[in-house]
């Protein structure tokens, strides 16, 4: 339910056609497929846990979507500054992650989706635009302050 509603906002913020996206803590990658399912341009999945990564590879190489996504072991706050041409970032991690100021500190990104056990507020250059809770998902839509 999360997942479709995300992306029925997304897309009537007109943000996921030819969007490039980050997909942090990305799992078997769900939002990041459904992002380039839904005309994302590309894809750079992060991933730091080794059997993820096989499920996420035979994800995306089972769809056909090899040539718009770039796979990336590592820890989903480690050495975000590089990727600065960025459109949208999805961001799924446990849900008693904590360290948003931190991994937000260091996106160029205009626009976060982060899903947590709690909606996401008080980060200093963010502002929350839109905040849902389905069951015990929280979504909180996150734009940077200009």
């Amino acid at each position: 339910m999360a997942r479709e509603a995300i992306f029925n906002a997304l897309t009537s913020m007109d943000a996921i056609v030819g969007a490039k996206v980050l997909d942090l803590f990305a799992g078997t990658g769900a939002l990041g497929i459904e992002a380039l399912s839904r005309g994302a341009e590309h894809c750079t999945f992060i991933e730091r846990d080794r059997d993820a990564l096989v499920s996420l590879q035979e994800n995306i190489k089972t769809l056909n979507l090899t040539d718009r996504s770039t796979v990336v072991r590592a820890d989903a706050i480690s050495g975000l500054a590089r990727y600065t041409k960025i459109d949208l970032v999805l961001a799924d991690p446990p849900y008693d992650f904590v360290k948003w100021q931190q991994l937000l500190d260091q996106l160029s990104a205009p626009l976060v989706v982060a899903e947590s056990g709690r909606e996401i507020t008080g980060i200093t250059g963010w502002e929350s635009t839109r905040a849902k809770r389905y069951g015990r998902t929280h979504v909180t839509y996150l734009r940077r302050v200009p």
